[in-house]
């Protein structure tokens, strides 16, 4: 088995050509494919470790392209299914210069929010280090809910470290208060919690990083919490009452924010894979973070391992 293991839907994103023209007017488009958790395995092979990703397309030529462009990453797609009866995701996405770009999403009743448990039976943890979880895939259905949560039991009886990103998506929810409810009653069982102070002010009602990280650390299981700050970099706060702040990256341009937040998970992730303090950790995450920002598409600006080391070195850094 792999050593990263994590669940959510594939969405092939519709991405405008035209700058700073709404969704209503834009006309031209391309094909991408994008994903949160997809965007994390992406990443996590690039940097050089085996990654599996569990989800459900549609029967229909987006499900084959989502397969055919994990396959190229060298993404597992063991566990990826094929649902004849149902079509699989995709969004639209604005092209902008500043701020955060406006999508529209066409997945509810997906191929993915079907997934029902019967695969996840048929997992095989094995070898598995690091479970990557998100409050995406809970959301999009109540069928893909009790899926994850049954995926997300087998990992923790078995001991595998948990990371969990809130990755909020409002829309995709039932109410604010089931939102709410949800991600801080799963990201209890996460041995790593990875919010953002926005995410903060709406789960827990704070934007400041050390009651944030407070608020988490009450979860049974969870032993730090990374919070991220933007461009300042991250909080880290421990059960052990250590804390301390790593420094981001200064960027001379933003080009797109979509991806930066899976970047810096992704960051995280391998270079605990790799036996590194949490402290070097969160600086990868910042770095890749950084590079994404940098960079159109959802996970375009990911690096490989040398892509990784010339950053360090442009920005004076020893990991």
């Amino acid at each position: 088995m792999s050593e990263v293991i994590t669940i959510g839907e594939p969405l092939v994103c519709f991405a405008s050509k035209d700058s700073d023209v709404s969704l209503v007017d834009a006309i031209n488009f391309h094909k991408i494919m994008g994903g949160a958790e997809l965007n994390v395995a992406i990443g996590v092979r690039r940097l050089g470790h085996s990654v599996e990703y569990i989800s459900q397309v549609g029967a229909d030529p987006f499900g084959d392209y989502v397969i055919k462009t994990i396959l190229s990453h060298d993404v597992g797609t063991k566990y990826i299914s094929k649902d004849p009866n149902n079509f699989t995701g995709h969004q639209l996405k604005q092209l902008v210069t500043k701020g955060d770009p406006d999508t529209f999403n066409y997945r509810k009743g997906s191929a993915a929010s079907h997934l029902t448990s019967d695969v996840i039976n048929k997992v095989d943890l094995d070898g598995v280090k690091v479970a990557h979880m998100s409050g995406i895939f809970p959301a999009i259905s109540d069928i893909a809910e009790e899926t994850f949560r049954t995926l997300l039991k087998r990992i923790v009886d078995k001991g595998i470290l948990v990371t969990f990103d809130p990755n909020l998506r409002p829309s995709l929810w039932s109410s604010q208060e089931k939102m709410i409810s949800t991600i801080n009653e799963l990201a209890a069982s996460a041995d790593i919690v990875l919010p953002g102070v926005e995410e903060g002010k709406i789960l827990m009602g704070s934007d400041d990083p050390e009651k944030i990280a407070d608020f988490y650390l009450k979860g049974e299981r969870t032993k730090t919490v990374v919070v991220k700050i933007g461009a300042e970099g991250a909080y880290v706060k421990t059960k052990d009452g250590d804390s301390y702040t790593v420094k981001g990256f200064k960027v001379d341009k933003v080009v797109d924010t979509v991806g930066a937040g899976d970047g810096f998970a992704l960051g995280v992730i391998t270079a605990l894979l790799e036996g590194k303090p949490m402290k070097d950790a969160v600086l990868r995450g910042n770095a890749v973070g950084a590079l994404q920002v940098q960079t159109l598409g959802d996970n375009d600006g990911y690096p490989d391992k040398d892509g990784l080391k010339e950053f360090y070195a442009k920005e004076g850094v020893q990991e």
